[in-house]
C-alpha cells in the first residue's frame, strides 16, 4: 500500500465515525517534545471531533478538531510518527512506516464489536480536588467553607493547581536530607506560594522553609497574618526588593511569578549564583529587548507595534532559557494557563543538571543575539558563568 492510500484509508474509516480509540507513537527524532498522540471521538455542542491528546515528557495538551480539520492533523501527526494504532467499531488496525515512508498496513478483525464512546470528561483530575476544603484556600477566598470552588474565582483555582503541577514534576530535583530553601521573588498576594507551602509540608510531608518576597507593606503583612493563623510556621513574607536581599547564599528553588521587564533576570542571575536546583518563572513586560531590536531582515513584522511588542516578549524568554541552558541547567517554555485566561501565559521551568553546554549551542546563541541587536540584561549578570562556554 502506498502512503497515500493509506491516509485514504484510514480518513474513510474516521469519517465514517467508526474510530474508538488510537495511539501514534514513536517520533521520528529523538529530540521530538512530543512522546505520542492519542486520538479519540467525542461529541461537542452537538458536532463529532476528533481530539487529540498530545503526550510530552511529564505535560498533556489537547486539541479537539473537526473532521473537516482532521486531515491536515493527520497529515502533521505522519510528519513527526511512524507509528499508528487504531482500534475500530470492527476491526484493529496498525500501520509502520518506515524512514522513507514505506508502509507496512495490518488489520485485524473485532472478535465482537465495539461501541465508541462520544462523551467528553470535563472533570478534571486536580492535584488539589476541586471538593475538598483546604484552609489556605478558603482563607484566600477560592473556596468557600464545605470546599466549593466560587465560581468567579475557577480560573484562579485552575491556575493554583496547573502551578502544583510544576512543583509536583519538580520533587525529584529536590533535597531530601535536609531542610529545602525556597525563595518567591514578588509573591503579591501569594496564592502560588500558599499552595506551595502546603503541597509541599502539608500533602508530601517534606522539611523546608519558604520566603515570599515583596515590595507592598501591607499585603506583606496580611500574608504573615494568614501564614501565623494556619500555622505555616516555616513559611514568612518579608517587604523587600530582588536586588536588596542578601540573606542567602545557598537556595534551592527560585519561584518568580510575573515580575516586571529586567525584575525576572534579576531573579533568574540570583537562582544561578546560588546553585538554585529549580527554578520557575512567569515573566511579564519583556520592554528590554523591544527597545534594542534591529533587525532589518523582520521589518515586515517589527513595524507594526503589537507584533513587535510579542515578538520581543518570545524572542527574550526564548534568550533566557537559551541562557539557563548554556551555565547548566535543562531548560523549557511551557504554556503555563490557558491563552483566555491571561497572555501571561509562558512558564520558564529550569532544573539544575550541571550538563556542560555544547560548543553549537553557544554558537547559535551568539548568532541569535547579533542578529536581533540585542544585549541581555541577564547576559550580563551572568557574564562569567557564560565565559566558560566560549
Amino acid at each position: 500500500m502506498e502512503f497515500q492510500q493509506m491516509k485514504e484509508a484510514l480518513l474513510e474509516r474516521i469519517e465514517q465515525q467508526q474510530l474508538v480509540q488510537a495511539t501514534i507513537s514513536q517520533p521520528r527524532l529523538k529530540s521530538n517534545d512530543v512522546k505520542r498522540i492519542k486520538l479519540k471521538p467525542l461529541m461537542l455542542k452537538g458536532i463529532y471531533h476528533i481530539q487529540l491528546e498530545y503526550q510530552y515528557e511529564r505535560i498533556l495538551k489537547h486539541e479537539n478538531v473537526t473532521l473537516d480539520a482532521f486531515p491536515a492533523a493527520l497529515d502533521a501527526c505522519f510528519e513527526d510518527f511512524r507509528q499508528f494504532q487504531g482500534e475500530f467499531v470492527d476491526e484493529q488496525i496498525h500501520v509502520q512506516l518506515s524512514k522513507k515512508n514505506k508502509v507496512l498496513f495490518k488489520t485485524t478483525k473485532q472478535q465482537q464489536k465495539k461501541e465508541v464512546n462520544l462523551a467528553h470528561n470535563r472533570k478534571k483530575n486536580y492535584l488539589l480536588d476541586e471538593t475538598t476544603p483546604y484552609p489556605f484556600l478558603i482563607r484566600l477566598g477560592v473556596q468557600t467553607e464545605d470546599g466549593t470552588v466560587k465560581k468567579q474565582k475557577y480560573d484562579k483555582f485552575k491556575q493554583i493547581n496547573r502551578f502544583v503541577e510544576f512543583i509536583d514534576d519538580a520533587l525529584a530535583h529536590l533535597p531530601k536530607d535536609r531542610t529545602i530553601r525556597i525563595l518567591d521573588f514578588g509573591s503579591g498576594k501569594s496564592y502560588l506560594t500558599f499552595a506551595l507551602y502546603h503541597y509541599l509540608k502539608v500533602e508530601k510531608g517534606l522539611d523546608l522553609h519558604v520566603t515570599g518576597l515583596d515590595l507592598k507593606k501591607e499585603v506583606i503583612e496580611e500574608c504573615n497574618q494568614i501564614a501565623h493563623d494556619l500555622g505555616y510556621d516555616q513559611l514568612e513574607f518579608l517587604v523587600g526588593d530582588i536586588n536588596d536581599y542578601n540573606d542567602e547564599t545557598a537556595v534551592d528553588m527560585v519561584v518568580t511569578l510575573h515580575a516586571c521587564d529586567v525584575a525576572t533576570d534579576m531573579a533568574l542571575a540570583r537562582a544561578v549564583k546560588w546553585g538554585a536546583k529549580v527554578i520557575l518563572s512567569v515573566p511579564c513586560c519583556q520592554h528590554e529587548l523591544n527597545r534594542q531590536l534591529q533587525a532589518p531582515a523582520l521589518n515586515v513584522m517589527l513595524q507594526h507595534g503589537l507584533i513587535r511588542e510579542r515578538f520581543a516578549a518570545l524572542a527574550t524568554d526564548s534568550i533566557r532559557a537559551q541562557i539557563l541552558s548554556l551555565v547548566g541547567y535543562e531548560a523549557q517554555l511551557l504554556e503555563f494557563i490557558d491563552m483566555e485566561n491571561t497572555p501571561k501565559n509562558i512558564l520558564i521551568r529550569a532544573y539544575h543538571t550541571r550538563k556542560p553546554a555544547t560548543q553549537e549551542a553557544r554558537e547559535q546563541y551568539d548568532a541569535f543575539v547579533q542578529f536581533l541587536s540585542a544585549k541581555p540584561f541577564l547576559h550580563n549578570e551572568l557574564t562569567t558563568y557564560l565565559d566558560e562556554v566560549k
